[in-house]
């Protein structure tokens, strides 16, 4: 019922597509010269709508182009996840990369670079600077002395040059202020420790894997 009226009105713009008539018996009111001119001028506007193909169809879309130009775009360049992994404390793993060689194990000095984010996207901190693409890599043992265990349970299993996108729950993330991966900019150490009891997201790509344990 809805639709049946709103094509039942007339197009808003069809009356100036069909104004020719009106627009020449305003002309004949006129002198010879300008009802010339007011003829052409009407007669041009016709010819140009039906030349870029403007009729009364656009008049009814017309409402619904400025949707369809606001609809979000998709992100074309989000990574294919290749396979997903839950571990029993609530580590939620993502495979981007698979990487080759061996996998790095417990106990291994692993290369790596990272990005850190709050559960919420917010950003915290990334060994890769987003302007100019270097890096400065994290050196650590695969051990949770020195690494928070979540990570340290992301970087095992993968091999160089693999990437993987986590969420780590806070009881195994920055339980005490000694665990790294720390920044060493004081302004994003401060937030990554003031958020010590939310999850994060660490994306991780192993760059090399220094020193294999026996």
């Amino acid at each position: 019922m809805a639709i049946s009226s709103f094509l039942s009105v007339p197009p808003p713009c069809a009356a100036s597509v069909s104004a020719p008539p009106r627009c020449v018996d305003n002309a004949k009111s006129l002198n010879n010269k300008n009802s010339t001119f007011e003829v052409k001028k009407c007669y041009s506007r016709r010819l140009i709508l039906h030349f870029l193909g403007i009729n009364h169809v656009l008049c009814y879309a017309a409402p619904a182009l400025p949707l369809a130009l606001a609809a979000p775009i998709m992100d074309t360049n989000e990574p294919q996840v290749i396979g997903t992994l839950k571990l029993a404390n609530g580590v939620r793993i993502q495979d981007i990369i698979e990487g080759e060689g061996v996998e790095a194990r417990g106990g291994d000095l692993v290369e790596f670079n990272c990005v850190c984010r709050r559960a919420n996207g917010y950003f915290v901190f990334s060994t890769v600077d987003q302007f100019s693409g270097e890096s400065n890599p994290v050196i650590l043992p695969l051990d949770e002395d020195e690494m928070i265990l979540g990570l340290k349970q992301v970087l095992t299993g993968m091999r160089v040059g693999g990437k993987r996108r986590a969420l780590i729950p806070p009881s195994v993330g920055y339980v005490n202020e000694s665990l790294k991966p720390i920044p060493e900019e004081f302004g994003p150490r401060r937030s990554l420790l003031s958020h010590a009891q939310e999850p994060l997201v660490f994306e991780v790509q192993l760059l090399k894997i220094l020193n294999v344990s026996q």
